[in-house]
């Protein structure tokens, strides 16, 4: 494997990033469950294993990261050999935290390493910037996100229903900085 670095994303990197396959495979996904209860309502996920694997569409135009890499906090490209192989992109609030709002790899290069890299470089840049947390989003069906995020120590700390325009749920999940 050709070795993995990682670095700001320039102009010239945006054809091949938006080029990228932005889709996923899925054997599992959280399922939400609300339950009303004596005036109570609760939230429940948990791992549900379908019946075959499904493929997920992206839950943005790809293409938006033309308009949008400029005015985001900072976007991150994983590079081997000079080729883009994934992005990992930031935007800032007040509230001391960044979130990662995008982040793709290449289908050939997924399992290799290359998500992990690009959040290290967001926990790098973070506290650097005065953030004390970074949060991560993705669709209740990313199964292999929600595993990534938990890999490295993000906490699931919340949900909207219908949040993207597919109507797909979004995952919140939060990582503490030192």
């Amino acid at each position: 494997m050709s070795a993995i670095q990682i670095r700001p994303v320039v102009a010239a990197d945006l054809s091949c990033l938006m080029g990228l396959d932005h889709s996923i495979t899925s054997e599992y996904v959280w399922q939400l469950e609300l339950r009303r209860d004596s005036g109570q309502l609760t939230a429940t996920f948990r791992d549900v294993r379908l019946p075959r694997p499904i493929s997920l569409a992206y839950p943005k135009n790809p293409f938006s990261l033309a308009d949008e890499w400029m005015h985001k906090a900072m976007v991150f490209a994983a590079v081997s050999e000079n080729e883009p192989v994934g992005y990992l992109g930031l935007t800032e609030n007040p509230a001391s935290a960044a979130w990662v709002t995008d982040l793709v790899v290449a289908a050939n290069w997924r399992r290799r390493g290359v998500a992990s890299a690009l959040l290290t470089a967001a926990h790098e840049w973070s506290p650097a910037r005065g953030h004390r947390k970074v949060f991560l989003e993705m669709q209740s069906k990313n199964h292999p996100a929600i595993r990534l995020a938990q890999k490295h120590g993000y906490e699931f700390c919340g949900y909207n229903d219908h949040y993207y325009q597919s109507q797909d749920v979004a995952l919140f999940f939060a990582r503490a900085l030192k």
